[in-house]
């Protein structure tokens, strides 16, 4: 076996529940496809709300993806997603968890808010009727770490298992610190990801108040547009990603089929402000600096950075002063970056999850998706985004940003397998 620290670590499983589909080719299709999953809000009436447009799941039946109707009835929304996603990304890997040593597997499934569905609809309970109207469920249902806790029981797992919770960075953190679990030995076979359920009248509320949500009504499918001239705010959405990851050694003993590997995470702080991005992008460019470090890797031997790209005024321009700084002339002379969040809307706790599912899909397919909407593009922001349309390209490693309230960050880095 490797020394601790040498151990290589693979992706053998994908599993994701979005907007553009929760089968993983009808997904990837639209993806390369510049399909937006975006449109006018389906599960309450929006018409009160500044923003009326969203990335939503619709018609998604999560009952099968859960051991009785009884539990079922009991998943708030985002664990729906969780769970679904992660019994996806074990059956893509083809893994048979009663053949394994439970406690050599774990689970670090994460969500930037949890439960906010049932928080809603409980304090209504509460205000009409008194305490005595409060689910006995409400507490088990709104916890962020319930999906993970599922997800291991119904595998029957007993290694390390913990929620991460870190707003839109919270994708990437779970699967960098399961990455690092790994790495340290801790445990072979990780289920990692996130998830996020928040197309909420309160979520509405709040994030159009602080002027967060683009506005383009009337447009749905072009409101989220990353480093675009007219981009007026981010589009929310919701779903989970999840992947599988495994030490190669048994990857390679089981005979399973290796996406991509693993090989560099990143993390920093901007201390700077609780929801803007530090102007010179110095966080954001300390992560990706981190990450690169990790992996032993030149600026230069990166050809795609799956940007964090919101489609926020402030956010786009300080990601590409990051990007730029980290990478320097190759920037500008060579790197390809793309926004995916064009087409998904943000699915904060759950994008890092999704995307890192893109990169992953990108590499085996050597092909980059697009940034659409990108007609105008703000002058400040002047790299290759990979415009209107997907581009085949030789890709050996990718780099992927997630940035999130309170100045938390987290890069990851993919490479083409090579045995």
């Amino acid at each position: 076996m490797p020394r601790l620290m040498d151990r290589r670590i693979v992706i053998t499983g994908l599993g994701v529940v979005t907007s553009l589909g929760w089968d993983l080719d009808v997904f990837w299709k639209n993806i390369i496809s510049g399909v937006s999953g975006i449109k006018r809000l389906e599960s309450f009436d929006p018409s009160i709300h500044k923003c009326k447009i969203g990335a939503e799941v619709i018609g998604f039946d999560h009952t099968p993806y859960f051991n009785n109707s009884r539990d079922a009835k009991r998943a708030e929304r985002f664990i729906q997603f969780s769970v679904a996603a992660s019994k996806k990304a074990a059956a893509h890997a083809g893994l048979d968890f009663t053949t394994g040593d439970p406690e050599r597997s774990g689970v670090f499934l994460g969500t930037g808010i949890g439960g906010l569905k049932t928080v809603e609809k409980n304090q209504k309970a509460y205000t009409a009727g008194g305490p005595g109207k409060v689910s006995p469920f409400a507490i088990p249902m709104m916890i962020g770490n319930a999906a993970g806790g599922i997800v291991a029981m119904d595998f029957d797992i007993t290694g390390p298992n913990f929620c991460v919770t870190s707003a839109c960075s919270t994708g990437n953190h779970a699967i960098g610190e399961a990455w690092k679990t790994i790495l340290l030995g801790d445990a072979d076979v990780m289920i990692a990801g996130g998830s996020e359920a928040t197309i909420t009248e309160l979520a509405y509320s709040g994030f159009s108040n602080m002027r967060a949500l683009s506005l383009r009504n009337d447009e749905p499918e072009k409101a989220s547009r990353p480093f675009d001239q007219d981009r007026d705010g981010f589009v929310m959405g919701e779903g989970a990603g999840v992947v599988v990851m495994e030490d190669l050694e048994h990857a390679r003993k089981r005979g399973a089929n290796i996406i991509a590997e693993i090989v560099g995470y990143g993390t920093s702080a901007d201390a700077y402000h609780p929801t803007a991005p530090h102007p010179d992008g110095r966080g954001a460019s300390q992560c990706m600096n981190r990450s690169l470090k990790r992996a032993g890797l030149n600026p230069d031997q990166i050809q795609y950075v799956n940007a964090h790209g919101t489609s926020t005024p402030f956010g786009d321009v300080a990601e590409t002063l990051a990007i730029k700084n980290s990478f320097g002339d190759y920037a500008k002379d060579g790197l390809q970056v793309s926004s995916t969040k064009s087409m998904t809307g943000h699915l904060l706790g759950g994008a890092g999850g999704v995307e890192m599912a893109i990169c992953a899909l990108a590499i085996q397919d050597q092909v980059i998706p697009p940034t659409i909407n990108l007609d105008t593009p703000d002058p400040a922001c002047d790299l290759d985004f990979v415009p209107h349309a997907a581009r085949e390209s030789r890709l050996d490693a990718v780099l992927t940003n997630s940035f999130g309230f309170g100045g938390t960050n987290a890069s990851l880095i993919l490479k083409k397998f090579e045995g």
